[in-house]
């Protein structure tokens, strides 16, 4: 499934802007442009939005489920879902500012949106074993006061929900 397709899935019935679509890949990746061109690759997701009105908006989201570990330890299995459906849930229309930051996580520039897991790309909790047997892995998420400064309102007055920031953002990033 290809983007094209994802966009066509968006106008089911019922899907609607009352619906968060999930889109779940096996083992995949996500590129722009030519896929061969690994200075462009790679994505293990996305959460974005799609017109379905003048003023309404269907949002989504596509990611992967990587058992191979080509990503590396902290993208296995349900790492990119969770960092995926975080920042949707706490910014679903890609539009929620905040002070420039940057420079940390995956982010090499600056960037001025509540993306809570982009700073810890990487940095998982520690794993959890589900009733089944398997063991999912969860990225940790900077908390709303890591963006905005101290003093936090988080858990215990961290900046993240694992603890990994114990400090704000700091000033805006230039």
């Amino acid at each position: 499934m290809d983007a094209v397709a994802v966009q066509a899935t968006l106008q089911t019935p019922g899907v609607n802007p009352k619906t968060f679509p999930m889109f779940l890949f096996y083992n995949a990746a996500f590129s722009e442009g030519d896929p061969t061109n690994l200075a462009n690759c790679c994505a293990g997701g996305y959460h974005s939005i799609n017109p379905t009105g003048p003023v309404t908006f269907q949002t989504y989201s596509p990611f992967d489920f990587d058992t191979t570990g080509a990503f590396g330890p902290s993208a296995l299995d349900s790492a990119i879902m969770s960092h995926e459906v975080a920042e949707w849930m706490n910014d679903p229309y890609v539009v929620n500012p905040t002070p420039a930051w940057g420079h940390i996580g995956q982010v090499n520039f600056c960037q001025d949106n509540l993306e809570v897991a982009d700073p810890l790309t990487g940095t998982n909790i520690s794993p959890i074993v589900g009733k089944n047997g398997f063991t999912y892995h969860l990225q940790e998420l900077a908390f709303f006061s890591w963006f905005y400064s101290s003093p936090s309102i988080g858990l215990h007055g961290w900046f993240s929900n694992n603890g990994t920031f114990m400090t704000d953002a700091g000033p805006p990033c230039k």
